[in-house]
């Protein structure tokens, strides 16, 4: 469907990954032009059907690299850094990314004179905490509001979606294992968010055109247990497994191990942050710093993720569901 073209220009940093295809299409639906800047724009190609003719572009950008990011982010009315890491991998670290790539593109936003600059961290962002990641998103934070008064960050829970590490990983190692562990014995809770509306709370913001500074936390309508998460996987794939209780201190041991794979499964640090609820807190709760607070009805799991996850069945999409006849 064809939109009224906007003369307004929006940067997305990072934009070319899971969460990014889902805030670029909510943009593109609103008419703005996006130019999505990355590390490798000939592997964007993805993004173009999502808008019209000419109304998406993607560059050659690197939070290393600042000077990339200045030309990224020339006429921008606001600038969308979405870039992170799970884990650290060469140059590819958390202060790399998180740090320093949350000061270089913030500092890239206001040289451009953008209206916005929206930086996208995590709930469990803390500056004290034990985990590096949780630090180094915390330090980003702080960074890209030095360098740009009013910038606005969002803190999702997990966040799922046709795409999401989290539900497929869990899947897909389903299929191929006889249990599934229960990191601290599972009791960890969380709050999962669908990417569709991430990318609708940003689009939002967008439109609101305010710099308010404020620290928005996205969760579900829903808090789940990593058990009852575990449990939800299995019974939408149609699978039996087990589901063991990894106490914390044979867990780190294993992420110790499994942290040297080039692309490990577990890391010391996810461990570290597994002690920690991962839901929207009380206070922006009653700030209304939420989703509902931006006007948006969460999605929940149970309707989106079995359309998705249904390749990790037996049969994939020609399983009959449990409870029908044969």
């Amino acid at each position: 469907m064809l939109v009224q073209p906007s003369g307004r220009l929006i940067t997305i940093i990072g934009g070319s990954g899971f969460l990014g295809r889902h805030i670029v299409r909510a943009l593109a639906q609103r008419g703005y032009r996006i130019r999505v800047a990355c590390r490798r724009p000939d592997l964007a190609g993805h993004l173009q059907p999502l808008g019209n003719t000419g109304q998406i572009m993607a560059v050659q950008a690197n939070v290393r690299f600042p000077a990339s990011l200045d030309a990224a982010c020339a006429g921008a009315y606001a600038v969308i850094n979405l870039t992170g890491v799970l884990y650290s991998s060469g140059a590819q670290n958390f202060d790399a990314v998180h740090v320093f790539g949350a000061e270089a593109s913030a500092r890239a936003a206001r040289a451009a004179r953008a209206l916005l600059f929206i930086q996208m961290s995590a709930i469990g962002a803390d500056a004290g905490s034990s985990a590096q990641y949780a630090r180094s998103k915390a330090e980003g934070e702080r960074l890209a509001r030095a360098n740009f008064p009013g910038a606005i960050v969002l803190r999702p829970s997990i966040v799922f979606g046709p795409e999401d590490s989290f539900f497929n990983r869990f899947a897909g190692m389903a299929r191929i294992s006889p249990f599934l562990p229960l990191i601290g014995g599972g009791e960890t809770k969380f709050q999962p968010v669908f990417a569709g509306d991430v990318g609708e709370a940003v689009a939002r913001l967008v439109d609101a055109g305010e710099a308010d500074g404020k620290t928005y936390e996205l969760g579900g309508p829903e808090q789940f247990s990593f058990r009852q998460l575990m449990q939800f996987t299995l019974d939408t794939i149609g699978r039996r497994r087990l589901l063991l209780p990894l106490p914390w201190g044979v867990a780190r041991v294993q992420a110790a191990i499994m942290g040297l794979a080039p692309k490990p499964m577990l890391t010391a640090d996810q461990v570290e942050m597994l002690r920690h609820d991962n839901v929207v807190s009380g206070a922006a709760l009653r700030e209304q710093r939420t989703l509902e607070g931006l006007g948006i009805v969460p999605q929940g799991i149970g309707g989106i993720v079995p359309g998705y996850l249904y390749r990790y069945r037996k049969a994939g999409q020609f399983t009959t569901p449990r409870g029908t006849p044969e």
